[in-house]
């Protein structure tokens, strides 16, 4: 491409690439949001394995016991454990090296690792490019990259989890923990990058912390998938109950519902099991025993009666086949009864004004906003329709009587209601010259005035008056008045003509001063006079 030779064309140019470059910022913001937002995931993710993954092994052991040839598949467990354990630890060492690096090097993770902007806590060196370039692909000085390392363990890591399965059932096995060579091997420059530079060179730090957890979690997923492998060949097959923790679950359709309206939730027992069972629950609400269907659920309603806070008792029953013996668990819940109600709200003032959009306040307690309708009747000559926001606007036409409203309507299933307005024209605006409505001034700054104008004070909406006209009479010492009839707010002529003679002494008259509002539709109105003495 040819370099320009304008200036012109040059600085053109120039704007482009700086305007190309914020773009290119923007994106990379919203980016770096995704990263986050994966990465908290992943971490939150994680951490449901780890709970997981603690109550299987235990269970393992205790069902293996009931069979000698299941206790091969207890032996497993630790080493299972242990495999997953180790991987982990080798991961969030990598991790926690690189947040360090990048923040106050003290050799831990801390506050000083995080800079707080806006009230958002973010890593001190999120966008860092080189401490991923430097330790993963390139390698420290005197030392090998990290990033071919933890392909070999997420390798090393697969081998070993495969020899917990029996060599007969491997084939059928899928593990997340996996490596995608195929992706950077057919990518263009396949030639020129190692799978550690495909996944690790020049990527921001932020960008690599969930590539790096998402391994964590891979190696943990598996972790899982063979300790359920184990739990089943233990226990699945026997349809035992591998069952340590339990906990009575409500889940109601609603909490809140208005009077006359069903409660209705749905009551089962969690527990943590991959085998099947032959165990026996019962469940009871405030006494009275209820159905249980072959997955463990019941179901349980009561009609909202009085208005307040219900209770209600779960009681369940559960025969254990590992331990052979019956459990009793009980919880209690709550729900609350209420009334529908409709609350109607002018958000700016509590009337509505002619010639501007008056912004309403609708809401419906226990009903969906969807089933809501909203309408206009009595007087004003108003009508409503639906904002942006999700509140409403109402347009006047002309002012409501003495004991006459304007109604906004509101219906919905089980209520209707109806609020009432005055409506009104806009307040009559002061007539003002420059900042003020009388009084003294000096002949220069009167001289500089270039007209009336109206000024709508202390009104909440964004409205504004035009000064239709008024009459100017000037009155000097020793002479005649002198007159002037002007259209509008804008000195005219003549008007100029009596502003330009303003002399100290003099005192000018500014009578029948008219104006016009928004929403007018008569003649104009008249607004205050003003009067002044020039020294």
């Amino acid at each position: 491409m040819s370099i320009p030779k304008e200036p012109r064309q040059i600085m053109i140019n120039i704007m482009y690439l700086v305007l190309t470059a914020l773009l290119a910022l923007n994106v990379s913001a919203e980016i770096f949001n995704a990263f986050k937002v994966v990465d908290k995931g992943l971490t939150q993710s994680s951490a449901a394995l780890d709970e997981s993954n603690a109550t299987l092994p235990e269970v393992i052991k205790t069902t293996a016991k009931k069979k000698p040839e299941f206790q091969k598949y207890a032996d497993r467990v630790d080493g299972v454990r242990q495999t997953s354990k180790e991987f982990s630890e080798y991961m969030n060492g990598i991790i926690e090296y690189m947040i360090d690096q990048t923040g106050d090097k003290d050799g831990s993770i801390g506050d000083g690792d995080y800079i707080t902007f806006q009230g958002v806590r973010k890593l001190r060196g999120e966008k860092d490019k080189d401490i991923t370039t430097r330790y993963l692909v390139n390698g420290e000085e005197g030392k090998d990259p990290v990033g071919p390392e933890i392909k070999q363990k997420i390798l090393d890591a697969k081998a070993k989890f495969l020899t917990f399965i029996d060599s007969n059932d491997r084939a059928s096995i899928a593990f997340p923990l996996e490596i995608d060579d195929k992706t950077w091997q057919t990518s263009k420059d396949k030639g020129k990058r190692s799978w550690a530079a495909y996944n690790f060179k020049q990527m921001p730090l932020q960008a690599t912390l969930p590539i790096l957890n998402k391994f964590i979690n891979d190696v943990k997923a598996t972790e899982a998938e063979v300790l359920n492998y184990l739990l089943t060949n233990v226990g699945g097959k026997s349809e035992d109950l591998v069952l340590d923790k339990f906990v009575v679950i409500s889940s109601p359709k609603k909490s809140y519902i208005l009077k006359g309206e069903k409660y209705e939730t749905e009551l089962s027992l969690g527990a943590t099991s991959s085998a099947k069972s032959n165990t026996k629950i019962t469940l009871a609400v405030n006494g009275t025993p209820l159905r249980v269907s072959d997955d463990g659920t019941a179901t349980w309603s009561a009609t909202g009666s009085g208005l307040g806070t219900k209770k209600y008792n779960v009681k369940a029953t559960v025969f254990n086949p590992v331990t052979e013996k019956t459990d009793t668990y009980t919880k209690e819940y709550e729900y609350t009864v209420g009334e529908s109600s409709v609350s109607v709200s002018a958000l700016k003032m509590n009337v509505f004004y002619i010639g501007v959009p008056n912004p309403v306040g609708v809401s419906a307690a226990g009903v969906n906003s969807n089933q809501v309708k909203v309408s206009m009747s009595g007087g004003g000559g108003c009508s409503i329709k639906k904002g942006s926001d999700g509140n409403f606007v109402v347009t006047a036409t002309r002012p409501t009587k003495k004991g006459e409203f304007a109604y906004v309507n509101v219906s919905a299933p089980g209520l209707t209601a109806k609020s009432e307005f005055r409506v009104k024209r806009i307040p009559d605006p002061e007539a003002k010259l420059g900042l003020n409505e009388g009084g003294t001034m000096s002949n220069g700054e009167f001289r500089a005035q270039r007209g009336v104008i109206a000024d709508l004070e202390n009104f909440d909406f964004d409205a504004k008056c035009n000064i239709a006209g008024f009459n100017l009479v000037r009155v000097a010492r020793r002479d005649d008045p002198e007159s002037a009839l002007n259209v509008g707010g804008t000195f005219g002529a003549d008007a100029k003509r009596l502003i330009s003679q303003a002399k100290p002494g003099d005192r000018y008259f500014f009578e029948n001063v008219k104006a016009k509002c928004p929403g007018d539709t008569g003649p104009a109105r008249k607004i205050n006079d003003l009067v002044f003495s020039i020294k």
